[in-house]
């Protein structure tokens, strides 16, 4: 789960670490008005998404007067932000950060990951801040630091003087970054953070350390103990779609193809999708419907998948292990009548009772194809859309 940026920044504050003066805004009115309660000439109206890239995509602007604020929060709010990480359709934007200006020295780059391979939390730093740091790691990965946290003792003092003396920092900027980096670890074990990402991280030209942008992603499976962080989840930042399959109890996740997918089982809906490209086709979707599908679950699919207008079929994959084939079937014939389905339905079976399943689809009198494998439901569906 994402957090917005003001939400990263109120978390940060509350661990002592240092952030710019700022007031997130819903109206243009609003924007202009927080440009006369933070001091300064000059304010940074910053757009309030889910993705990266905001910058290149205009969704951050420099303003020098209330009236400028005004329009340029007028420009943003109601509208998507297409950033490269967000297109084609890009987010909607509901609010919009207006923040002071500060000084600047130098820009630097530090964020807190999980590292699967080393099953550690790791600090990364780097001297470039303000770049995109895949660029920077492909070009010059020489630039990247890291410091590996240990379990029990977290990130210790040596480890952070070691970034910051290698990010050139001196005398009261060591304690500052210390400090600073501690923090860091401690909000982010406390959160159950997967990602926590300050770009830039600014020395300002006397001296201090802020924190010019964060990011931060909790850990899914640890929302269910983070109630308050659960609670701040924005689903307008979500594909319609994604959202209602996650309160259906779905995993979905949209794609750019026109073949939807309902599979019960990750790695089978994987493969599924992989046999559709390999036969020429897109798969519009991941859909897994867990391994204990009812009919109700398979209808709530069926209504998700169907609400992407780009799907001309749809594949069922179900291997019926814990629930028998018969059942399943009976499922994909009352929610295909229920749905009052138009385009081709493309359904292979496997498991216990698959032949007496198989039978059912095909008496039922709808526009399903049953398929006799894997492959074949794969040509089917290609077949379906051409």
């Amino acid at each position: 789960m994402n957090l917005h940026e003001y939400q990263s920044k109120q978390l940060l504050q509350r661990y002592g670490i240092t952030t710019p003066i700022g007031e997130v805004v819903e109206s243009e009115e609003a924007a202009a008005a927080a440009t006369k309660q933070i001091a300064g000439n000059a304010w940074v109206v910053k757009a309030q998404v889910h993705a990266g890239g905001r910058g290149k995509a205009g969704g951050v602007k420099l303003v020098t007067s209330a009236a400028e604020a005004q329009a340029t929060a007028g420009s943003l709010l109601g509208k998507n932000l297409i950033t490269y990480q967000n297109a084609p359709d890009g987010q909607a934007v509901h609010r919009v950060l207006v923040e002071q200006t500060l000084p600047i020295e130098r820009e630097l780059y530090l964020s807190m990951l999980v590292d699967r391979a080393l099953n550690r939390v790791v600090m990364v730093a780097s001297s470039a801040g303000g770049m995109d740091i895949e660029e920077i790691a492909a070009t010059e990965p020489d630039k990247i630091l890291q410091e590996v946290c240990d379990p029990l003792n977290g990130l210790v003092d040596f480890q952070a003087r070691n970034i910051a003396f290698a990010l050139n920092l001196a005398g009261d900027q060591i304690a500052e970054f210390t400090k600073l980096a501690k923090g860091l670890y401690k909000l982010f074990t406390e959160n159950d953070l997967a990602l926590l990402e300050i770009n830039p991280l600014v020395v300002t030209t006397d001296g201090h350390l802020v924190a010019l942008d964060c990011k931060m992603t909790i850990d899914d499976n640890a929302l269910y103990r983070q109630k308050t962080l659960a609670g701040l989840r924005d689903w307008s930042q979500d594909d319609v779609k994604e959202a209602e399959a996650h309160h259906s109890g779905l995993n979905y996740i949209a794609l750019n193809g026109n073949i939807g997918c309902m599979v019960n089982g990750a790695g089978l809906a994987m493969a599924t999708m992989d046999l559709i490209k390999l036969h020429g086709g897109m798969p519009a979707n991941f859909l897994d419907v867990g391994g204990g599908a009812t009919a109700e679950t398979v209808t709530k699919a069926f209504k998700i998948i169907l609400a992407d207008q780009n799907v001309k079929a749809i594949l069922v994959n179900i291997f019926g292990g814990i629930m028998r084939c018969d059942i399943i079937a009976t499922g994909i014939i009352t929610a295909v009548k229920e749905v009052e389905m138009t385009i081709p339905v493309v359904v292979r079976l496997e498991g216990t009772n698959v032949e007496l399943g198989k039978q059912m689809l095909r008496e039922s009198g709808l526009n399903i194809i049953s398929a006799e494998h894997l492959t074949d439901a794969a040509e089917q569906a290609v077949k379906a859309v051409a």
